[in-house]
């Protein structure tokens, strides 16, 4: 069984009246699908289509490093679960 790890995407949204960087911490199983959920929650919150958001640095992260508690739960719990 595979397993669900954490990701920290940076990035930033270019708009023609709107621009921002962004941090997310996000649970998948491998990079590709953080980034599609990024573009997913991204798109939709603030209406940016995928050419406006630029994605910087995907990398993988352990749990001492995650800062989101939700993620940090499910990421914990699952841990201690598993024992």
């Amino acid at each position: 069984m595979t397993e669900v790890k954490v990701f920290h995407v940076t990035g930033k949204i270019v708009k023609p009246n709107f621009q921002t960087m962004f941090k997310k911490e996000i649970r998948a199983l491998k990079p590709e699908d953080a980034v599609e959920k990024v573009y997913k929650d991204l798109g939709s919150k603030h209406r940016a289509k995928r050419f406006q958001i630029k994605i910087i640095e995907v990398k993988e992260i352990g749990p001492e490093e995650i800062t989101s508690p939700i993620i940090k739960k499910l990421t914990i719990g699952e841990e201690e679960g598993v024992q």
